[in-house]
């Protein structure tokens, strides 16, 4: 009850001050930092302990909260420093190649990331502990905090991942001559919405960012009616998408069977494609399936059930082979991608389950249509391109997961066209990461 009113009273005043904050905005747009700083700083002050009990009765703490503050050590990185920024698990994996190709190009230049959640935090240092020189939080945006981060940060050129307008950072950034981008630019319709009603704010705010690069062409268009600036805003495709094929061949005996990958499953959808795999192979005799959990400490869990089906299956570690095992777990490490040359489609896991999904373009760039759950909330914006044509399929449940494998399985030109939309995907999209090189390459 307690925590029911609490919650309830924290959103009612924080979408009142919402609405008196903009308000305000609007009218003072000439004092531009000041009163918005103003006004930021003591919301933050007031909301702060609200928001504190609320994550404490849901059993959730302020993680980083020191380090969004500013109260950090300071990195002592110099005077050549490129900084990156993506809020969560999905901006960071679609900066992943981009700032290993960074590192590689300015060899010269010290790099930041920043993210805004503990999961991005943990997966930012989990991938870049040996590329970046420095993992931290991104700072709260109100005055105090910014000006504490970029003096010890002092970065050259800032580049933030997805569209995520910080106003105060903005005008900092402005203030300091620092460099800063939006890379990978894209808007949902909701937000768009929301955003268009005070377009004169973010007209504000955009006009800071030294250029502003878009997924597409719509989100061009979209920032554009928002107020970005038509002369700095271009498309540069989507960072997602620059995905290399490996080098490696791969023969398990798959000659002569259609296989299936079940990848990166997790704890109840081995099950589920266990089950579906069995009811197909009576009807499919040339099937075979791949099953690649997650974690490889399940094993033992999944092997149980294999057994209660009554199915042959043998392990990539052992060696074992199509050719008389109707089923290969892979059970070995860094194996994954390469797989995915050799399957017919692909079911990705992750996505019957609160992971929020796996990347399905590790399949898609062989030319491999997808499957995947409903929980996709880690690589929404790809599902999104995906699921545009037949290059990927967004199932709710098990049966309908049954049906569209059914609809690959029997109809060959269905299935046909559905890998040349992988392909014309790719195609559309690939070449990101070589714009955003460009951009660096003429500024440092």
């Amino acid at each position: 009850m307690f925590n029911c009113l609490v919650y309830n009273l924290f959103i009612m005043i924080t979408y009142s001050i919402i609405i008196i904050l903009i308000v305000l905005v609007i009218i003072s747009m000439f004092s531009e930092l000041f009163l918005y700083g103003l006004v930021t700083t003591l919301l933050f002050i007031i909301l702060l302990p609200f928001y504190y009990i609320v994550r404490v009765c849901n059993g959730k703490f302020l993680y980083g909260w020191k380090e969004k503050l500013g109260f950090f050590k300071s990195p002592n990185l110099g005077d050549k420093v490129i900084m990156y920024h993506g809020v969560s698990v999905g901006e960071i994996i679609a900066l992943e190649n981009l700032i290993k190709k960074t590192k590689e190009m300015f060899s010269d230049y010290k790099i930041v990331v920043t993210t805004g959640t503990k999961t991005g935090q943990e997966i930012a240092h989990k991938k870049f502990d040996k590329v970046a020189d420095f993992v931290t939080y991104f700072p709260f945006d109100i005055p105090f905090c910014v000006d504490s981060f970029l003096n010890k940060v002092k970065p050259n050129v800032v580049l933030i991942a997805e569209t995520e307008l910080w106003p105060v950072f903005s005008f900092f950034c402005k203030a300091r001559n620092i460099k800063l981008y939006c890379i990978n630019g894209r808007m949902s319709d909701s937000t768009y919405n929301l955003y268009k009603m005070f377009h004169y704010f973010f007209e504000t705010v955009l006009s800071k960012y030294t250029k502003i690069l878009t997924q597409s062409e719509i989100d061009k268009n979209k920032l554009i009616s928002i107020g970005a600036p038509q002369d700095r805003t271009f498309v540069m495709k989507n960072l997602k998408f620059d995905v290399k094929k490996s080098e490696e061949t791969v023969d398990i005996g798959q000659d002569g069977f259609r296989v299936i990958i079940a990848g990166s499953t997790h704890k109840g959808e081995d099950e589920i494609i266990l089950n579906i795999f069995k009811e197909k192979q009576e009807k499919y005799h040339d099937i075979k399936l791949l099953l690649v959990p997650r974690h490889l400490t399940r094993i033992p869990q999944i092997t149980p059930i294999i057994n209660k089906l009554g199915i042959n299956y043998g392990f990539r570690s052992k060696g074992d082979s199509f050719k008389d095992k109707d089923i290969i777990i892979l059970d070995t490490m860094g194996e994954l991608s390469k797989m995915y040359s050799i399957c017919t489609f692909a079911f990705i896991g992750g996505s019957f389950n609160k992971t929020g999904g796996h990347n399905p373009l590790e399949a898609t760039v062989y030319s491999k249509p997808t499957i995947t759950g409903p929980n996709i909330h880690n690589f929404r914006d790809i599902y999104w391109l995906l699921s545009r044509s037949n290059a990927g399929k967004i199932v709710k449940n098990p049966k309908e997961l049954s049906d569209y494998m059914e609809k690959l399985l029997s109809d060959n030109d269905f299935y046909n066209q559905a890998c040349k939309d992988c392909e014309t995907i790719f195609h559309d999209q690939q070449g990101a990461l070589d714009v955003v090189i460009h951009e660096l390459k003429v500024i440092l």
